[in-house]
């Protein structure tokens, strides 16, 4: 018996949910299940079910690749970007709303405009001044361009969060003799924790898939990162379908794992970061 709060139209919203849900899923069925497959098998029925579970191809991509290398690297500039992103874009977003003035308001502004602007936009001259800086084939050089690149997403989710902390908070600190990056450091960006574990789970997401920029600005083969190591897979007359598919699997479980463990972070955060004024 059905009550009033379940009807056939919930039935009916979570039978469409499902089946969307199944839609999405559905690349990353085909993704691991043909990973344990040779490549004639993947040709002639891509939607049947390995026969048994085969790690060859998972061993020979590791090797012919250097996925271990890839892999590194890609967390490497994950790890550097965030930590500068969080830092800098806390602190920008903290004072643009703190000390509103025009000026403060035009840069945000600014920063706001600059999130409609393709990458492919910019993409030409951003090569040529980070050939002027010396950011080309270095680390250190790719993770400056992607905080800039995505810097302005951030401060503006700063921006409105840190809205909702009271004022009284800071000046009760204040009073007691905080300094200014007293207040922030020990005040205020603990109370940020839900919108930083949310940040660094979007832009981690983000730059682990990214591919034109590294294919850009990291051109040394030492330096590659996940994805531009598994697009050598794929030449002019061959495609290593068997091997791509491997080294896609191995390159998708880090970052679920990853976001699975940050997605209890967002809630518990969440949770304990609500503040009562």
């Amino acid at each position: 018996m059905w009550t009033s709060k379940y009807s056939w139209k919930f039935l009916l919203i979570e039978i469409a949910l499902i089946l969307l849900a199944i839609v999405y899923l559905s690349p990353f069925f085909f993704v691991v299940v043909n990973s344990f497959k040779d490549f004639s098998a993947i040709l002639n029925n891509p939607a049947s079910l390995p026969e048994r579970l085969d790690f060859t191809n998972f061993i020979r991509a590791w090797e012919m690749i250097n996925l271990p290398s890839a892999l590194f690297n890609t967390i490497l500039i994950t790890i550097f970007t965030n930590l500068v992103l969080v830092i800098f874009a806390s602190m920008a977003a903290y004072r643009l709303v703190r000390h509103p003035s025009k000026g403060n308001n035009m840069l945000f502004l600014i920063f706001v405009s600059t999130m409609v602007i393709p990458f492919q936009a910019i993409m030409i001259p951003l090569v040529q001044m980070s050939k002027w800086f010396s950011l080309i084939n270095t680390i250190h050089g790719i993770v400056i361009i992607n905080m800039g690149l995505i810097v302005p997403f951030t401060i503006f989710l700063y921006h409105g969060f840190i809205k909702t902390i009271p004022k009284e908070i800071e000046e009760a600190a204040i009073i007691d003799g905080c300094s200014p990056y007293g207040v922030f450091w020990r005040i205020v960006f603990p109370l940020l924790k839900p919108m930083t574990v949310t940040a660094v789970v979007l832009q981690s997401i983000n730059l682990w898939n990214q591919f034109l920029e590294p294919l850009l600005f990291l051109q040394l083969p030492e330096l590659h990162t996940i994805q531009i190591a598994i697009n050598t897979l794929f030449g002019a007359y061959t495609n290593q379908w068997d091997l791509a598919l491997a080294a896609l699997t191995i390159s998708i479980l880090p970052i679920i794992v990853f976001f699975l463990i940050m997605q209890k972070q967002i809630v518990a955060g969440i949770t304990s970061g609500g503040i009562k004024g």
